[in-house]
């Protein structure tokens, strides 16, 4: 039999060796079938030009194939079905041992896995027809939408879930109000998607995000749910080799729906579910995604009060691109910062939950 730390561990690794078995595949194709944008430019959230945002990044949005996060979501669910199918197949304990794939934890986030995966690769492929704009927003809210409220209900009434971890204090109980907090938690979290922004940016944050809640479930005893996190590690590690500068293709929404939404579902199984505080330690573990997040609120809300721009292009990743940071030093700063956040977040997670 293995130990709790192997059956975490071994995951990761298997999916990264997945990953990086099916990359070049992957990458073959959608070379072969010019999987781009091929129109540059992007519209602002008040919807005029992004002339920034353009300027900055108007040949390298018609560089490279979008959907590369199928990397990430096709290596975890091959790793996943492939070691419950030999297992189900075969009496070795090792392969039993290895088997995470459970209805109390693994079923939720892969099914939020999957669901964004799909929404998002239909996103993509109508993205990159010529003067395709791919799904509506609307569209695209709607999935989230749907999709978090079949499973804030699925956490109500089948899981018994209706409070909220509130550290060093009492649980904050919601009731029925607890499935529209998880949609509009996984509505925010859906926004930090774009992140996806810069060679390597959105692969290395995702990581230790996903990393950080592996440590935590971990410690929590929810074994199944930290070897599917780990097994998201592995997928994102293998993304990352092929996504560093210059990127051999981007993340895009097929990437970022599917982690956004999955990881929405394993930030809740980690709070009162798990005798932990996985939502109160997110606005640490999850800082860089949070940032994203608040400074394209920030701008929009600026620009309606003093009718003028406070960044220079948001989210701020860009900010700084436009204020003459190569993109590599902004990538390089977010992961490092990233790291720091994720090991704060793990550390206020533990003390707070002891």
């Amino acid at each position: 039999m293995l130990t709790e730390t192997l059956r975490v561990l071994l995951p990761a690794v298997i999916t990264f060796a997945v990953g990086m078995a099916i990359t070049p595949i992957i990458s073959h194709y959608l070379y072969a079938y010019k999987a781009w944008k091929k129109r540059a430019g992007k519209q602002g959230l008040d919807g005029a030009e992004a002339r920034e945002f353009n300027r900055l990044h108007a040949e390298t949005e018609v560089r490279a194939p979008r959907m590369g996060g199928i990397v990430v979501w096709a290596s975890v669910t091959l790793t996943i079905l492939g070691i419950a199918l030999a297992a189900s197949l075969t009496e070795s304990m090792l392969l039993q041992s290895l088997d995470y794939l459970s209805r109390s934890q693994t079923w939720i986030p892969l099914a939020a896995l999957l669901v964004g995966a799909i929404a998002g690769l239909i996103d993509d492929i109508l993205t990159i027809r010529p003067g395709g704009g791919g799904l509506p927003l609307s569209v695209r809210l709607s999935v989230v939408v749907v999709l978090a409220t079949i499973v804030g209900w699925w956490f109500f009434s089948k899981l018994d879930v209706h409070t909220i971890a509130v550290p060093f204090w009492s649980p904050l109980d919601l009731g029925i109000l607890i499935i529209p907090f998880f949609v509009l938690f996984s509505l925010a979290l859906y926004a930090s998607g774009v992140i996806d922004g810069i060679d390597g940016l959105s692969g290395g944050v995702f990581l230790s995000v996903f990393a950080g809640y592996t440590v935590i479930a971990f410690t929590q005893g929810q074994i199944g749910l930290a070897a599917f996190s780990a097994s998201v590690v592995g997928g994102l590690l293998a993304f990352v080799w092929f996504n560093i500068p210059p990127a051999r293709f981007y993340m895009s929404d097929t990437g970022t729906m599917a982690l956004t939404l999955s990881l929405a579902t394993i930030v809740f199984m980690t709070d009162s579910l798990g005798e932990g505080i996985g939502i109160a330690a997110f606005p640490l573990i999850g800082a860089m995604l949070v940032v994203t997040v608040a400074s394209n609120v920030i701008q929009v809300v600026w620009k309606k009060l003093f009718k003028r721009k406070l960044f220079r292009v948001a989210p701020l990743h860009h900010h700084f691109e436009a204020l003459g940071w190569p993109g590599y030093k902004v990538v390089m700063r977010y992961w490092v910062l990233s790291i720091v956040c994720t090991i704060l977040g793990v550390i206020f997670a533990l003390s707070a939950s002891a």
